[in-house]
């Protein structure tokens, strides 16, 4: 993986190619490169950034691109091979004529390569990808009549794995053929013109009418038409989507990077997750996308929420809303072990899946294992048309917006709102009277205005960030619907800046971690006033007897805490349910700030990539 683009129309497509590499650079990458056809295939690729090969495109080994109206370009997060110009994609066919880019990952690649070598085919990259280029060769070589897009079809019934991939070949100069298979794909429709991309984001500027394609799909794209055939050769009709996002909400806006603008994003987001959906004047909750399912999901035997990472975190939060609103029994499963462990589900259970892309691998098999167990699937997730969005039975979109920054902050946020109000959508009628869910709904519409106001203490958090930004270890505790939070504030920490950071529940402090404090330790607590704060205190004076450095986050008047801790941030006073919700945001700031004084790139973290579609 990581990020694909492609064109085909009348304009000269490299500076089309290169403009849409930039715009996926937030997805993370270690390598650039572009294929055009103007006769014949012509190749550019460099390990780095994509200012490097926009700068080698100026050089005379590039020249033969310019002019060209046909063109794919690649950035690459390795998987098989190191970061460098030979593993960097377009892969080439032995004699030139094909040209490829593929996101995901060929599983029994090892199997063909020894295939292909064992025709004379040598490799000239460590990848898996490249091997599909010489079998799709060497398939040509057997059946020269086969059209391209014959060929591809007949490649990929050999591949097992996952794939998003654009082909071109200089035997068929006004053609592309795209498939896709896990990893995803989007096609732009213009005027005469198509552009193809991993995510909408290169393709907004351009046009808003898209298609997206299934797993199981392939598309032949000309100048002028394109079609939709699964890859067993069958038309599909498929629905043009509206893009529902502008270009201006993918620029930076002023702020230094995209994380910053998106955590100044979330009063907006929030009130954007409940517009329409909370009904004050009511005492009630409107979710129209699981509708006809509530029901359902009211009689359930149990729930489980499956998701990756940060969305992992927000489920957490969920299980603790939902149990304690709903009264519904609920676990939370990391996606990559629910896949593998052979769950026991059935037609009772209701199954909640979480991705701010909607096309986390692991997430979409785990939602595809319990479709298959029968039981009922709902999607949370925030690009519309997603194959989350498509595969399950019903769902809510988290409408926040498009998130550039590689760390998720307003997908979170927006996540755990979502979750809040399913939680009190499944209380109705049942386990809460109207009168108390409409205390709920009004702590929750309060939110964003409290969050301004904790947003307004950036300069309060960046000093506490001078102080800490060279510390090698940290630790982050919580309790009940704040241990969540402390996970998640340790997991921002350590993706931005590198810093190693781990998030516990406040009481499991003495079950080891107690070991690691001393004089070099900050210790983050979170230490709002709700029926654990007693606890809490005397979870700091532990740190504080060990010479630890404490940092609070604390509610608004609480003063006494000040002589407990090294450095405080206070935060509104609101019902425990909806503080997750305040708590984070300074835990944000503070990573943001600790990793932009260490020098870190926090749009584009080292290794990590912002939609992970592999396994």
């Amino acid at each position: 993986m990581c990020g694909i683009v492609g064109y085909i129309g009348d304009r000269e497509a490299a500076p089309l190619l290169l403009r849409g590499l930039e715009r996926l650079e937030y997805r993370g990458y270690d390598s650039a490169g572009i294929a055009v056809l103007d006769g014949r295939v012509s190749v550019c690729k460099r390990m780095g950034r994509v200012q490097n090969l926009r700068e080698m495109l100026s050089s005379p080994e590039c020249g033969a691109l310019a002019g060209a109206t046909l063109g794919i370009g690649h950035t690459r997060w390795a998987t098989h091979g190191d970061p460098s110009d030979r593993n960097a994609h377009p892969h080439v066919s032995r004699d030139g004529s094909i040209a490829l880019i593929h996101n995901g990952i060929i599983e029994n690649y090892s199997t063909l390569k020894k295939e292909l070598s064992s025709k004379g085919y040598r490799f000239s990259s460590d990848t898996d990808s490249e091997v599909l280029v010489h079998l799709m060769e060497s398939i040509r070589a057997s059946r020269p009549e086969l059209a391209l897009e014959a060929v591809v079809r007949k490649a990929l019934h050999h591949v097992e794995g996952a794939y998003g991939l654009c082909v071109i070949s200089d035997r068929e100069p006004d053609r592309m053929v795209v498939a896709r298979k896990g990893s995803p794909l989007v096609i732009g429709i213009g005027e005469s013109e198509f552009f193809v991309a991993s995510d909408a984001a290169p393709i907004v500027e351009h046009t808003r009418k898209v298609v997206y394609l299934s797993d199981g799909e392939m598309a032949v794209l000309t100048r002028d038409s394109y079609v939709v055939k699964t890859i067993g050769n069958v038309e599909q009709e498929k629905l043009v989507t509206e893009l529902d996002f502008d270009l201006e909400e993918i620029e930076k806006g002023g702020f230094e990077h995209f994380m910053l603008k998106e955590i100044f994003e979330q009063p907006g987001v929030m009130r954007d997750v409940m517009r329409g959906r909370v009904r004050l004047e009511e005492n009630r909750v409107r979710l129209g996308g699981i509708e006809d399912y509530l029901d359902t999901i009211r009689g359930a035997e149990r729930i489980v929420i499956c998701a990756c990472g940060t969305s992992w975190h927000a489920g957490l939060i969920g299980e603790y809303l939902i149990e304690e609103f709903a009264r519904i029994p609920v676990e939370v499963d990391y996606a990559s072990e629910f896949r593998y462990r052979n769950p026991i589900i059935g037609r009772g259970d209701v199954v909640i899946v979480i991705s701010q892309s909607g096309e986390t691998a692991d997430t979409l098999a785990a939602l595809r294992l319990a479709m298959q167990k029968g039981a009922t699937v709902i999607g949370i997730c925030n690009v519309v048309g997603s194959t989350i969005a498509r595969e399950t039975h019903c769902g809510m979109y988290t409408h926040a917006g498009p998130e550039i920054g590689v760390a998720s902050t307003k997908a979170f946020t927006a996540q755990v709102i979502v979750l809040y109000l399913l939680a009190l959508a499944l209380s109705e009628g049942r386990t809460l009277p109207d009168h108390e869910i409409g205390l709920y709904l009004r702590e929750l519409a309060a939110v964003p205005e409290k969050v301004e106001r904790i947003l307004a203490q950036n300069d309060v958090v960046m000093e506490i960030a001078q102080a800490y930004h060279q510390s090698r270890n940290c630790l982050y505790l919580g309790r009940g619907f704040n241990f969540p939070v402390a996970l998640e504030g340790a997991l921002k920490l350590k993706e931005i800046s590198y810093i190693h950071a781990e998030g516990y529940p406040a009481a499991e402090m003495k079950h080891g971690p107690i070991a690691l404090i001393d004089e070099d330790m900050p210790v983050v607590f979170i230490a709002t006033r709700d029926t654990t704060y007693t606890k809490i205190l005397s979870n700091i004076e532990e740190v504080r007897s060990r010479k630890g450095h404490v940092i609070v986050i604390a509610s608004d008047g609480d003063e006494d805490i000040r002589r407990l801790a090294d450095h405080v941030i206070h935060i509104p006073s609101a019902a425990g349910p909806v503080t997750p919700l305040l708590n984070v945001i300074p835990l944000q700031m503070l990573s943001y700030h600790i990793a932009t004084l260490r020098g870190c790139n926090v749009d584009r973290p080292r290794n990590l990539a912002k939609s992970v579609t592999v396994e």
